[in-house]
């Protein structure tokens, strides 16, 4: 496994030291682009880190949101694309049906990048009824690193949240994480 950090304008900086991959809250909704996207992105970029972009995304306007995202996410050959789901700030969620549009309209819009789900372990286990997760899952669940309690296969795993958001991919190593983006 190889240890990543996933970012958003919460954090005004970052170390790199010991990461392979760093994902970065792009979008949200509709409306809303991170004001560090550019920064973070450099930051990672310049440690040669795989690079991933996340939307965190809201129930309705589907494609709306999937073209918004899309638009603000740097394109570049070898990132990955991520759909954050969870519950909003006012307490609701995209539904089942809607994440699985989402992931599909994002995959059409952009057929050279890898498409995944993040979400937490009570999404996956409860909420979640077509397992469909793009090109694979991004699962959140606070134990030990690379052992989340799901069944399914996963490519990413957020393990703690404490200062920030640590993960670890299931790959042998950068470059095998690096040559799996590049579709």
């Amino acid at each position: 496994m190889i240890r990543g950090i996933d970012v958003s304008s919460h954090q005004s900086s970052f170390s790199t030291d010991g990461v392979s991959f760093v994902f970065i809250k792009a979008t949200e909704g509709r409306s809303y682009v991170n004001p560090r996207l550019a920064a973070h992105t450099k930051r990672a970029r310049d440690a040669g880190c795989v690079v991933g972009f996340y939307h965190f995304l809201w129930p309705g306007n589907l494609a709306a949101q999937a073209a918004y995202f899309v638009s603000k996410a740097p394109e570049k050959a070898g990132d990955i694309l991520a759909v954050d789901w969870e519950t909003t700030g006012n307490g609701t969620h995209a539904s089942n049906a809607e994440k699985d549009t989402f992931i599909r309209e994002v995959k059409r819009l952009r057929p050279h990048n890898r498409v995944v789900l993040y979400c937490n372990r009570n999404f996956w286990l409860n909420i979640d009824t077509t397992s469909y997760a793009g090109d694979g899952l991004w699962i959140a669940d606070y134990v030990s690193a690379g052992k989340p309690r799901i069944q399914a296969k996963w490519r990413f795993h957020q393990y703690d949240d404490s200062p920030l958001d640590k993960n670890v991919a299931d790959f042998a190593s950068r470059t095998a994480l690096r040559e799996w983006a590049t579709l």
